[in-house]
């Protein structure tokens, strides 16, 4: 006599939950939701942008640390550096995405810096992108 046969009712990889949320907000029931691959990744890269290098414990580089440029002058060679920068750390801190194009812009009035980041995710090539403004001292 054999047991009844389980179907496996899992999620695809892409849709597995991926760790704590880096966001948390309960929805209206208390639970959290738990992202997806492309929102986990997606969330990370906001947190990489959002921290200042020595901010995180145990991890003195992590962080992009775009607050310092808070009063800096809008400059090409600002800009320029900053994508340089960006281009090294995103990789190295997120290795689940792979960067396809990163481009640090000025904004029509010179008084903030446009990050354009497109990405595809690494295990499903699905295509990704991020936009963020950061406040500038000028141009």
């Amino acid at each position: 006599m054999s047991g009844p046969v389980l179907s496996s009712t899992r999620p695809q990889p892409a849709t597995l939950p991926i760790g704590w949320p880096l966001f948390a907000v309960p929805e209206a029931d208390g639970r959290l939701r738990w992202p997806d691959l492309a929102t986990s990744v997606k969330q990370r890269i906001e947190v990489i942008l959002r921290t200042a290098p020595g901010e995180q414990l145990m991890l003195p580089e992590f962080g992009a640390g775009l607050e310092k440029l808070l009063h800096q002058p809008n400059t090409n060679q600002l800009r320029m550096a900053l994508q340089a920068q960006l281009s090294a750390i995103l990789p190295a801190w997120e290795p689940r995405m792979l960067l396809d194009n990163l481009a640090v812009d000025s904004s029509h009035d010179g008084r903030e810096l446009i990050i354009s980041i497109a990405y595809r995710l690494r295990n499903t090539g699905a295509p990704a992108q991020l936009s963020v403004s950061v406040p500038v001292g000028g141009a």
